[in-house]
């Protein structure tokens, strides 16, 4: 993908998907960046950069991003499915509400969009549809079950979507970051379910810190976007692409320790190597 290609970013208000936008932008190609309000993307629009809202998970936003990048080019390059949120908290205290909002936004909302733009891709029998998933779907932490099964399920639905579209010339590549200066990381306290009479309210530290364990040595966003844009754009481009602190480390953890140590190590980082109260 030497020549100039349109590219579709979703979740583009902060973080990696802004990096991204300018980034792409920055290296020449027509960039649409998309958020649920396009007022948040107000510093990329002043760059030159095409901007929309899209709600992932709302299926007439998700139409109406599709006719307008068809009206006025025709077609689409590469669909980078970013938008996403993390829900921390122990497992037993989820609902089932939480889970669907973490599974609508995280899962199901990527193979939508990825649906309605394919489309503007099969003409030219050729396009990439990236999905970024995180380290995290590779190897689970305590309270951050939710968010890892959804990145676990967002990999597993990628591997088939590469397999099931390679006959049409569609690439499906999966970005599995680390850790990452990113608002999902900085906002991760926004996210936390703690309900009253939770049996793991001892442990209500432990839980906030894994909400910003992602931003502890973290990757600068931008040089994060810089070396995936180049991977992405990539004449012959990886089907996975990992960069930063930990994108290697974890999975390299999760092949090779016997399951009940990296139990241990887990716990032990997480406060739950010691007996805890019981309900009162």
């Amino acid at each position: 993908m030497t020549a100039p290609t349109t590219i579709l970013i979703t979740g583009c208000s902060s973080g990696i998907g802004a990096a991204l936008a300018g980034e792409f932008h920055e290296l020449g190609h027509r960039v649409y960046a998309t958020s649920r309000r396009a007022e948040t993307m107000a510093a990329l629009a002043a760059r030159g950069i095409r901007t929309l809202g899209l709600d992932v998970t709302d299926p007439g936003s998700i139409a109406s991003a599709v006719e307008r990048v068809r009206q006025e080019v025709g077609g689409l390059d590469m669909l980078v499915n970013n938008a996403g949120y993390a829900l921390f908290g122990a497992a037993m205290d989820l609902g089932a509400e939480d889970l669907r909002r973490q599974f609508d936004t995280n899962v199901i909302a990527p193979v939508q969009v990825a649906r309605a733009f394919l489309p503007l891709m099969l003409p030219r029998h050729r396009g990439r549809i990236v999905n970024v998933g995180s380290v995290s779907g590779l190897l689970t932490t305590p309270f951050a079950g939710a968010y890892c099964a959804s990145k676990a399920a967002l990999h597993a639905l990628s591997d088939a979507m590469r397999l099931e579209l390679a006959p049409f010339g569609i690439e499906v590549i999966t970005v599995q970051p680390g850790a990452v200066t990113s608002s999902l990381g900085q906002t991760g306290t926004h996210h936390i379910a703690l309900p009253a009479g939770s049996l793991f309210a001892p442990l209500a530290q432990n839980i906030r810190a894994r909400a910003v364990a992602s931003q502890e040595g973290a990757m600068a966003t931008r040089d994060f976007a810089r070396q995936v844009a180049s991977a992405l754009l990539a004449e012959s481009a990886p089907v996975v692409v990992r960069r930063g602190p930990q994108s290697f480390r974890f999975p390299f953890l999760k092949r090779w320790l016997p399951v009940r140590v990296l139990d241990r190590r887990l716990r032990a980082t997480f406060g739950l190597d010691r007996p805890q109260p019981g309900p009162r």
